[in-house]
């Protein structure tokens, strides 16, 4: 039930970063931030954090999922206990850059 469960995670995830980074390679598109004030650092902040840490997590969750695959547990055990906070992290603040950049697309 777990792999099953990590494969929809994984390959759902997948989805998404193919098409995301397809889209904006494709696309001459682009998109400012218009906020004032104090939600202005408060979003750089998340998008820096974010974007750097979506960079960490890939290689990150690829050990992971082979480590899981091929029964290396103890490999397994001490990566996710980085892998699964960090593309925690990652895909909740994926939301609130969205959020934070909805009012100007």
């Amino acid at each position: 039930m777990h792999r099953g469960f990590i494969l929809a995670a994984f390959t759902s995830t997948l989805f998404f970063l193919v098409s995301y980074l397809t889209f904006h390679f494709l696309s001459a598109e682009t998109t400012t931030f218009g906020g004032t004030g104090f939600v202005r650092p408060l979003y750089f902040f998340i998008l820096i954090t974010h974007s750097f840490l979506a960079a960490v997590v890939v290689p990150l969750a690829l050990f992971a999922l082979v480590w899981g695959w091929t029964n290396q547990i103890t490999k397994h055990k001490k990566i996710v206990r980085w892998t699964m906070p960090i593309w925690l992290y990652v895909s909740l603040t994926g939301v609130l850059v969205y959020l934070f950049m909805a009012p100007y697309y």
